[in-house]
């Protein structure tokens, strides 16, 4: 009987490849064609998708991209691949690699470098925290298609979430404790979650119930008043209703309660991203300094500190005991 050979597969959802209104409306049309993401019948979305928002929202998100590249690349794709190079010098005799779900490299890039050194049981880990049909079923999908038409498949260990994961919500907790430590404590602390839409949880997505159990966890593991702990979701698109209360709202809402300091973490991102460093970093703190705010700090996503990749080392070892 051949010996077993594990390999890591992370996952995340994808980047374009360049700032540029080519390249991100090249990565747009792949995501929002995705039936897991946007569940309009295709003969309907399909018009809007590139007649409409397509030719509209491109060159806009280009110049968002643009204010938040770093030299090596998209802050999604860099903190990814030091996560990987990390976590491959604490396991060296496993294969890691990294694939996303939408853009490069692919999951099934990612899956084909594994199979080639002869893995025969995979370990998939969706860096997402909290699942969704939106992201993780996703990663799902595309593990299931990368080996369509393979002779042979390995054995596959899927982690479904890490919501309440001890060395998580540990990992959290840290930087949070380092932030109130060099800005002083806020009068809230907000946790903001990347929305989805509520009727997506109210036919079986279990998203925002995870949301929820990190947003408990994280106040039971803090020493701050469990009730200036915030959940709020961010990031909505389209005219239905998305999970509430919304992160842009709450922010131009606080300053009239007398909340005048707020520091915001975003638990469901485990790197930064646009939509950490340009929506929650820039455009909230600007919506609540506007409206009377005094004080806005984002705190950075675990990213590839060491306290993540110790996270994910740990989180993998326990799917596998």
């Amino acid at each position: 009987m051949s010996e077993k050979k594990y390999g890591i597969l992370l996952a995340n959802l994808g980047t374009p490849d360049a700032p540029t209104t080519s390249a991100v409306r090249r990565y747009l049309a792949e995501f929002l064609s995705d039936t897991r993401v946007i569940d309009v019948p295709r003969l309907i979305w399909k018009p809007i998708l590139y007649g409409a928002i397509l030719p509209i929202r491109s060159s806009k998100v280009a110049k968002l991209y643009q204010s938040i590249w770093l030299e090596d690349g998209s802050p999604l794709l860099v903190y990814s691949l030091r996560q990987k190079q990390k976590l491959a010098a604490l396991l060296p005799n496993i294969p890691v690699d990294i694939g996303m779900s939408y853009g490069s490299p692919s999951i099934k890039t990612a899956i084909d470098n594994l199979m080639e050194q002869g893995v025969t049981d995979l370990v998939v880990l969706p860096l997402y925290p909290q699942y969704s049909c939106t992201t993780t079923a996703a990663v799902y999908d595309a593990v299931t298609r990368a080996f369509q038409g393979r002779r042979t498949i390995p054995s596959v260990q899927f982690i479904r979430s890490y919501a309440t994961h001890p060395a998580y919500i540990k990992a959290l907790v840290t930087s949070i404790e380092a932030s109130f430590a060099k800005h002083g404590e806020p009068d809230r602390l907000v946790l903001s979650f990347h929305g989805i839409p509520k009727r997506y949880c109210d036919t079986g997505d279990i998203y925002q119930q995870e949301c929820e159990k990190t947003a408990q966890a994280l106040r039971e593991a803090l020493n701050y008043p469990s009730d200036n702990v915030l959940l709020t979701y961010q990031s909505r698109f389209g005219r239905e209703p998305w999970l509430m209360p919304y992160m842009d709202k709450t922010m131009h809402e606080l300053p009239s309660q007398g909340v005048k300091s707020v520091q915001v973490i975003c638990p469901g991102f485990s790197v930064d991203c646009l939509e950490t460093l340009e929506e929650i970093s820039e455009q909230n703190k600007e919506f609540f300094i506007s409206s009377g705010g005094h004080k806005y700090n984002y705190i950075s996503a675990l990213n590839d500190n060491q306290d993540s990749i110790s996270m994910i080392n740990l989180i993998i070892e326990d799917a596998l005991k």
